[in-house]
């Protein structure tokens, strides 16, 4: 091991739950979870989201969380040290480290622009719009070049601010503020949805089954959103799991983390489609239901400022607690691997981030005609690189390695840190050996047009 000095650790279970669940509570809650809820009918497909997290995201939580325990290294050091030192495993390491790069690289750009809706809303720049005025400004903020970098660079600034505080003093601290808030702020939005006259509609959407509208493409959907909303792929619960003592008991804390990442998501629809239901409005309005929607709703409500600047400090905050997991892995890397200092290496990969990410702010404006990359802008390039291909493909040879090829898996007291519960290691066994595989390669296969027409 190159980094100095013992390994850094979670200074309480709860600050390592709360750390790991703003990993997996983002964008993908807030902003994906409605719109696709939306696009795909509703009640059956949150049921099928449901099991799939159950089945397929529990499972390969459990064994990111149990690798990197054991390793008590960075992603690619884990597998150098539970194998041998160039062990082709070491792969899944780096898969791991540029998806989340890259994912950053990206994922600011987006976040960026809940920055900017804050401000907006906090200003009163949604009251006494109409639709279409408040339509245009989005389009506004997103066709210039000037203020989508400035929201992008404010974002990873904010990130590397909390990042290079370390692992107690940064990320664990502010976890215990940024989740509290989260949720606080979620808790009031959904109860102002309830009191709202379409809190019947939107609970009805929400919980209410119509299996005629759960298609295909829906089923398999809500597999890739299980997936993805627990970040997994990108080695995060990897490198969070390094901090853990070998003594943790993994069953209970993926648990948890998983419950809470359902509960935000929950809550989120329920804040958001009963008031879409109260305006008149239609809830599969798909990515701009948050950025479009959302404010020409609260523009039209009593106190509608005030719920909006809670709304985006709620986006805005989902998104950060996932931006300092994405960077911590990078980070991880170079301290343990190079033997860099954790200020260095922080500003070095927060400020690569950001240029990296500078043509995915530019696919909105400058280079929106720009498509070489099969059609598609760099932003919409390397989004479906990394959502469609490198996050699954990270998660399926988690799977494959726990599943098939780790021996140190097969402790029977390795996941539920002494408890004793002989049934844990045979069911989970069974998960992440066939079932967490097989469903994640129906997701890779669908992406690659296997079951399309």
């Amino acid at each position: 091991m190159k980094g100095s000095g013992a390994r850094a650790q979670w200074a309480s279970r709860l600050g390592f739950i709360l750390a790991a669940a703003g990993s997996a509570i983002g964008l993908g809650n807030i902003w994906k979870f409605p719109y696709i809820t939306g696009q795909n009918g509703g009640g059956a497909f949150v049921l099928v989201y449901l099991v799939c997290i159950l089945l397929v995201g529990l499972p390969i939580m459990m064994a990111e969380l149990h690798i990197g325990r054991r390793g008590q290294r960075d992603a690619v050091g884990c597998f150098a040290v539970l194998e041998k030192k160039r062990t082709r495993w070491r792969f899944i390491g780096w898969l791991g480290v540029c998806s989340s790069f890259l994912l950053l690289s990206f994922y600011a750009v987006v976040a960026g622009w809940s920055f900017d809706y804050v401000l907006q809303a906090a200003s009163g720049g949604f009251q006494g719009r109409s639709a279409e005025e408040i339509n245009a400004l989005f389009g506004q903020l997103v066709s210039s070049p000037a203020q989508v970098v400035f929201w992008q660079g404010s974002f990873l600034v904010a990130t590397v601010g909390i990042v290079i505080g370390g692992v107690r003093g940064g990320i664990e601290r502010w976890s215990k503020i940024l989740m509290p808030l989260l949720f606080l702020l979620l808790l009031l939005l959904f109860l102002r949805g309830m009191l709202s006259p379409g809190a019947r509609a939107g609970l009805e959407f929400m919980f209410w089954p119509d299996f005629a509208k759960l298609t295909p493409t829906a089923l398999l959907d809500a597999l890739g959103h299980a997936f993805f909303t627990l970040s997994l792929g990108a080695a995060t619960m990897i490198t969070y799991g390094s901090y853990l003592d070998q003594k943790a008991d993994l069953l209970s804390l993926s648990v948890r983390i998983t419950l809470l990442d359902i509960m935000v998501a929950l809550l989120a629809g329920l804040a958001i489609f009963p008031v879409v239901f109260a305006a008149g409005l239609e809830p599969n309005s798909g990515p701009g239901l948050v950025f479009q929607t959302i404010p020409i709703v609260f523009s039209t409500m009593p106190f509608g400022s005030v719920l909006a600047v809670l709304f985006f400090l709620l986006l805005s905050f989902a998104a950060l607690s996932s931006s300092i997991s994405m960077l911590e892995v990078s980070v991880s890397y170079l301290v343990d691997e190079k033997g860099w200092g954790r200020g260095a290496s922080t500003l070095l990969l927060g400020g690569a981030a950001f240029v990296v990410g500078i043509p995915s702010a530019l696919s909105f404006n400058r280079l929106a005609e720009f498509t070489p990359f099969f059609g598609q802008t760099f932003f919409d390039f390397v989004n479906a690189l990394v959502s469609s291909y490198l996050l699954p493909l990270g998660g399926f040879f988690v799977a494959v390695y726990a599943g098939w090829f780790w021996k140190g898996s097969r402790r029977q007291d390795a996941l539920d840190g002494g408890k004793d519960r002989p049934w844990l290691y045979p069911v989970w066994h069974v998960l992440i050996k066939y079932v967490a595989p097989g469903a994640v390669a129906l997701v890779l296969l669908n992406q690659i047009g296997w079951f399309r027409p």
